[in-house]
This record gives C-alpha cells, sequence and structure tokens, in this order.
C-alpha cells in the first residue's frame, strides 16, 4: 500500500509553503540527502497518529486571465506563461492527490479567486479541507465562518505560524486517507513488479515482451497509480506436484524526464507517480538505455527504492547497439557498481526488448529477487555465523568496555530484518555493521534486496 498523499492548493501568499515545512519539519524541505545520491524533492514525508503520508507543496494557484502556451520576445518567460505553469503544476499535484488541503487567508478574507479554486476542487471528486490559515486571534477565527460560502465543508481556522488548531486539522487530513484493504490470499504468493525508468528507455516494449512470453493473462484493470496500469497473471515455477504458482502483478508507469527537457514542474509529479509504484512493489526493474550508461535521474531512482527498501533489478535495455568486445560486459558492470555503489547487491540483466534477446531472462530474475526477500535464516544457523564473525575479526571498542554480542535474531521480511543484542549497541561502529551485513550476504544470499540490521542494548543475564 503506497504512502497517502496530501496536496495542499491555494491561491498566492496564503501561507502553504510555511505549512508545509511545519508539517515536514525542515525551513528547506524541498532538499533531502541521502546514501549514495542527491536529489531534490519538492514532496516530503510526515506522521500524525502512525499514519505516514506524503506532503506535496504547490505554487499559488491563479484562474483568471489566463495566458496561452508560449514565451515573450527572444524567449523570456512571460509572468503569464509563469502563472499558467504554476496552474498547470497545481492541477496535476491535485490529480497525483488522495487528499487536497484547500488553503485560505483568514486575515485578508473570502475573495473571488478563493471562489475559483473552489469551483476547480469540487470537480475533481478528492476530499477537500478547508484550512483557514492566519487566524492568530479570537477575531480571525471567528470571521473563518464566511469561508463556509465555498461549499466545501466546514472551515478550520488555523495558525501555521503559531501551530494553532494544526493537530485538529490533521486529525482530518488522517480520517480522509483511504484505507488499506487487506489481502485475503497468502502474501508469500503475491508478487508486485514495478517497471521504471526515463522515457524511451523501452519500458513498454519491455512489458509487452514479458507478457507476449508468459501464459495465463488474467485481466488489465487500471492501478491505483495515476498513469499506471496494473496486468495480473499468473507465474508458474516448476513442474509437476512441485509446481508453485504466483499471482503477479506488473506494475507499468510513465517514464520520468530528465531535467531541461520539460516545462517546469512537471517533473516533480513524475517523481510522485514513480514513488508510489515504488512503494506498491516488491521488486523494482529500473530499465536504462544501455547506449546512453546509467543517468544522474537513474541514480535518484535507485534512491527512491533504496529508501522504501525494495528489492532492484537494473535491466540494461538496448544492449544490441552496443558494439562490444570481450571485456565489454565486464567493464560496462563495473562502472555501474560503480556508479550504483550505494545499493552493492543490485542485480543486473542485459536485454534487448526489441529482438526479445535474453528478455526471458527479467522476469525470473525478478521472482528470484522476490523470493530472497521473504527469506528466512534459522536462529541457530544466524547466532553461529554472527559467533564465527565476531571471532574473526572482533569489533572496536574502548579500552575496558569490550562490545559483547549476545545473541541474535530475525525479526521480520519484506526486507529481511535483524536484530542484534549487545552490551552498548551505540558502540557498534558502522563499519562494523557493514561487516555483519556482507557475512549475511555471504553466506545466505539475499540477492537483489536491502536488508535491515537493528542493534539493541540489553544487560546479559548469567
Amino acid at each position: 500500500m503506497p504512502k497517502p498523499v496530501l496536496a495542499i492548493v491555494g491561491r498566492p501568499n496564503v501561507g502553504k509553503s510555511s505549512f508545509f515545512n511545519r508539517l515536514i519539519g525542515e525551513q528547506v524541505a524541498i532538499v533531502e540527502d541521502q546514501p549514495g545520491t542527491t536529489r531534490d524533492r519538492i514532496y516530503g514525508d510526515t506522521e500524525w497518529n502512525g499514519v505516514v503520508f506524503t506532503v506535496i507543496d504547490t505554487g499559488g494557484m491563479v484562474l483568471g486571465g489566463m495566458a496561452e502556451p508560449g514565451s515573450g520576445p527572444e524567449g523570456e518567460v512571460t509572468e503569464e506563461e509563469v502563472m499558467r505553469r504554476t496552474r498547470e503544476q497545481a492541477e496535476t499535484a491535485i490529480e497525483e492527490a488522495d487528499v487536497i488541503l484547500f488553503m485560505v487567508d483568514a486575515k485578508t478574507g473570502l475573495t473571488a479567486s478563493d471562489n475559483e479554486i473552489a469551483e476547480v476542487l469540487r470537480t475533481s471528486k478528492k476530499p477537500v479541507i478547508v484550512a483557514a490559515n492566519k487566524a492568530d486571534s479570537e477575531e480571525r477565527r471567528l470571521n473563518a465562518v464566511e469561508f463556509y460560502a465555498l461549499g466545501l465543508g466546514d472551515p478550520i481556522p488555523v495558525s501555521s505560524k503559531h501551530s494553532i488548531n494544526t493537530g485538529d486539522l490533521l486529525d482530518q487530513v488522517v480520517a480522509a486517507f483511504p484505507k488499506e484493504q487487506a489481502d485475503e490470499e497468502p502474501e508469500e504468493q503475491k508478487v508486485r513488479i514495478a517497471l521504471v525508468g526515463r522515457p524511451n528507455v523501452g519500458k513498454s516494449r519491455l512489458l509487452n515482451a514479458i507478457l507476449g512470453q508468459e501464459r495465463v493473462i488474467v485481466s488489465d484493470i487500471p492501478g491505483t497509480t495515476r498513469d499506471a496500469i496494473d496486468t495480473h497473471f499468473e507465474y508458474i515455477e516448476g513442474e509437476g506436484e512441485e509446481a508453485v504458482t504466483y499471482d503477479v502483478t506488473l506494475i507499468d508507469t510513465a517514464g520520468i524526464r530528465r531535467r531541461g527537457r520539460i516545462d517546469p514542474g512537471i517533473e516533480r509529479y513524475s517523481v510522485i507517480r514513480t514513488l508510489r509504484a515504488i512503494q506498491r512493489a516488491d521488486v523494482v526493474l529500473l530499465v536504462i538505455d544501455a547506449t546512453e550508461g546509467i543517468t544522474a535521474q537513474d541514480t535518484h531512482i535507485a534512491g527512491y527504492v533504496l529508501e522504501e527498501s525494495k528489492g532492484i533489478v537494473l535491466v540494461v535495455n538496448k544492449w544490441d547497439l552496443v558494439e562490444k568486445d570481450s571485456n565489454t560486459i565486464y567493464d560496462y558492470t563495473a562502472h555501474l557498481r560503480q556508479e550504483l555503489n550505494f545499493i552493492p547487491y543490485v542485480t543486473f540483466t542485459f536485454i534487448s526488448a526489441k529482438y526479445g534477446q535474453r528478455v526471458n531472462k527479467v522476469l525470473p530474475a525478478a521472482m528470484t529477487v522476490a523470493k530472497e526477500r521473504t527469506k528466512r535464516v534459522s536462529t541457530g544457523q544466524l547466532n553461529k555465523l554472527v559467533k564465527e564473525a565476531v571471532d574473526a575479526h572482533p569489533p572496536a571498542s574502548k579500552p575496558g568496555k569490550w562490545v559483547k554480542f549476545y545473541y541474535a535474531t530475525q525479526a521480520d521480511i519484506k526486507p529481511p530484518t535483524f536484530v542484534f543484542f549487545t552490551n552498548d549497541a551505540e558502540a557498534v561502529h558502522f563499519s562494523y555493521k557493514r561487516y555483519l551485513e556482507n557475512q549475511l550476504r555471504g553466506a545466505f544470499g539475499f540477492e537483489g534486496t536491502p536488508i535491515k540490521l537493528i542493534f539493541r542494548t540489553r544487560q546479559h543475564s548469567e
């Protein structure tokens, strides 16, 4: 189930960005550093009452007197063009959102622009919550009743600056989010695979090639992610009595375009679409163009996959167009691993979707990663490995206070999660955690999937 999305909309200067920053807890919430990759974000995640959700900040909507697409003299972007683009960005955010927070200004009062925006929101058929911001005094809170005239329900007087009534507002937001529906089938038999990547790398051709080779197509139905189609089919592994049937969902997504080749702002919402597809998936097929190599945008997407703790297979398409010698694939793989050093467990497949070369390897690779994500290690095996690893390479310790490992256990799957009990969890260095992860992977595999290591302090009872 992807995180629900809240879009904050309204006319300019009503306090949308201030409220966004308060929710996210950062003054500059559009930039975030991730291990191994840096990417721009115009959205952020927050949590209220145990519900984690994504918040989108939008530019001020001005609906009257909108200009046609175009630029001024010598390619100069006119003020009207900026207004048009800002409106398009906000409308895209509305389309992507599960709930819309319509922010108005209690200090200025109801305006014609508020009424125009309300008309747009009524046609969206999304839950809309009206927040009358800047209600810093009792008089303004009482005057907020005039926003009932918008016909969008009870306005909530708030002050993002002084955090007045924001809790009540967030209670209503969380209550309006769609409820997760439980799956009736065993989760182990369901595998969701998302195809993501930039435009024109061959995702659609690959999807068609995969489906053309598979059997028992069940149905094509609209997915819960906009601009994505979920294709359901049965995948049968093995033969006879040993055969296992999986319910596979392929999630196709629109490509994320490169910066500079699109109108400003469109990129940000294609990222939202792709992120929601990744959140729904167990395994992500990141498709790249072999002739262009891995780009910054590809590493950005890989960063999203890492952040969501999903399995990943890097599909290098158009391999038929690459001039090759005996070392090409080894050199190419080494370069990819260097660029994706923050996910060293990633697996690769080199294909030509156009000519069907090695396309039959893609789905088995994804299914292998999916099974690795559900792998369980017995407590006995795990503790034997930990003891051998610690004996071979003891953790660095301060004089007089040695780090001791008592025992370990696997706590969860999807992704595999291990808990280590020590006498001082904070003293376990990052490099030693990486060492233990490498030992786990060397012994048990976990191909293509992240694994989580949790360290807890516990007093050892003799």
